[in-house]
């Protein structure tokens, strides 16, 4: 299945939480359409596992097959399932450019991966999926330093995550340690998502 491209505030508000990390989608909290705010749904046990798992895939904007391949790498790996697989995806180097405020957006942070403007330990590196390890510098190309939205993304960021840190003089970041679950996005619950792979 290819990747969504329609309107995120639609599909922040048919999964219920802000896809986007602002919370401005959620100022109608329930689904869209004309029957949105009397929709009655109760969801099956599947439909609740199928909604959690579509949550986290749409949050980091993931198409299916890719998901399920981090989701069964996740698998091999010593410890919990569901939380190696939510550090595997926090681990994306699109996510931590994101994480690190040099864009508004994932979307915008997977852009500025694709085309090239994003250092890891010195080296270009233009694929979005590439798994970030403990210890690498995530940096900017020289050229890339005064790109108006990376200025604009760190003037508005308010927060950085432990796991991170970042020197501004040098524009770049680096992924000190794995984040721990309650770093990680309350609103999911990985272990539906578990289940839901498991049936």
């Amino acid at each position: 299945m290819a990747r969504y491209t329609g309107p995120r505030w639609k599909l922040s508000r048919r999964v219920g939480i802000s896809l986007s990390g602002t919370g401005k989608e959620m100022k109608r909290p329930y689904p869209p359409g004309e029957h949105g705010p009397h929709q009655r749904r109760k969801l099956s046990e599947y439909g609740i596992q199928l909604q959690e798992k579509q949550k986290l895939r749409f949050m980091y904007g993931l198409n299916e097959k890719q998901f399920r391949s981090l989701f069964e790498k996740a698998g091999k790996m010593k410890g919990v399932h569901g939380e190696n697989f939510m550090r595997l995806l926090e681990s994306r180097l699109d996510n931590l450019v994101y994480r690190l405020g040099l864009a508004r957006t994932r979307a915008q942070a997977r852009q500025l991966v694709v085309h090239g403007h994003i250092t890891v330990n010195g080296k270009k590196v233009d694929r979005p999926s590439y798994q970030v390890k403990v210890g690498d510098v995530i940096g900017l190309r020289e050229k890339s330093r005064n790109l108006g939205i990376v200025k604009e993304a760190l003037e508005e960021r308010s927060f950085l995550p432990e796991y991170l840190t970042f020197d501004d003089n040098n524009m770049e970041g680096t992924y000190s340690r794995l984040p721990e679950r309650d770093e990680l996005p309350a609103e999911i619950n990985e272990r539906q998502i578990v289940e839901y792979y498991s049936r």
